[in-house]
């Protein structure tokens, strides 16, 4: 399918665009010419990235599981369009605490499914009819904890993983009105340098009951640091911002694209490792072989 060039993409739509990796692709999208539209926290996101950005990116501090303000927002967003359709839709999932499954509030499992799967699942639909119009491309950052769940990271490679497998649903269905849908997986991008990585595993730990810390606490400890050191050695996040767009742009993307060496790894390993080859492997990378 014949896709624009990155000069020809007029309109984009990101949902979690107001802070983090969103926040990078939307001024990266605004930086090339775009008019990015998206989603944020809070008024101060808001602020801060329409200052940022120029006036480029119009964000709304909208909760995408509350089916009366999405809608609402998504309408405002096709008026201001005036008709054009929309030529990009990109969702960047919100990624929450960790912990043993065992022990993990299921409130906080419920909202991360309800966040990032439902409420995905909502704003899709609330922009196809915009995306039609301009034969447009529904674009989900994915992590490669969708391929292989690691300990601990459950409920985020859960919805993760249920995100990858409707949008090949979506293809799919919605093939026929010359739309695609992509799935970009990300490696682990790089913290910034004044993050505070020492303590996050130890403060994750220190939640947990005795009993609980007794079987889980050294492994979960192990896990985070494990983690943590692996996304110092990631990708840094202006680079995976500048990647994320440019796969957004290109004519004829594959259907999953991965951005990273490590995500290439991983997606790679999924697709070829036995079940206890792959056991091993996710131990093996949380340093608990």
């Amino acid at each position: 399918m014949s896709r624009p060039s990155s000069k020809r993409l007029r309109s984009v739509v990101i949902a979690g665009a107001g802070a983090g990796l969103g926040r990078e692709v939307a001024l990266e999208f605004a930086s090339e010419g775009s008019v990015v539209f998206g989603t944020a926290e809070s008024a101060a996101q808001v602020q801060d990235l329409k200052a940022a950005s120029g006036g480029r990116v119009s964000l709304a501090a909208c909760d995408i599981t509350n089916t009366q303000g999405l809608t609402a927002w998504a309408e405002g967003v096709s008026d201001a369009l005036d008709g054009a359709g929309l030529d990009a839709l990109m969702i960047v999932p919100e990624r929450l605490e960790s912990g043993p499954l065992e022990v993990f509030p299921l409130d906080a499992v419920r909202r991360e499914l309800e966040l990032n799967v439902l409420g995905s699942l909502s704003v899709i639909n609330a922009f196809l009819p915009s995306l039609r119009i301009a034969r447009g491309r529904v674009i989900l950052v994915s992590s490669w904890i969708a391929s292989l769940a690691v300990p601990f990271c459950g409920p985020s490679a859960a919805s993760m993983a249920a995100l990858e497998a409707l949008s090949s649903a979506y293809r799919a269905e919605v093939q026929p009105s010359g739309m695609d849908v992509v799935v970009i997986t990300t490696d682990l991008i790089r913290p910034a340098a004044d993050t505070d990585r020492a303590t996050r595993a130890v403060r994750a730990a220190a939640k947990l009951t005795p009993a609980q810390r007794d079987l889980y606490g050294k492994r979960m400890i192990t896990t985070a640091s494990r983690l943590e050191e692996l996304a110092i050695g990631g990708t840094g996040i202006a680079e995976v911002a500048a990647r994320v767009v440019q796969i957004a742009q290109a004519r004829a993307p594959a259907s999953h694209m991965p951005v990273g060496d490590r995500a290439s790894e991983i997606i790679a390993a999924a697709r070829s490792k036995t079940d206890a080859e792959l056991d091993a492997f996710r131990l093996s990378l949380v340093g608990l072989g």
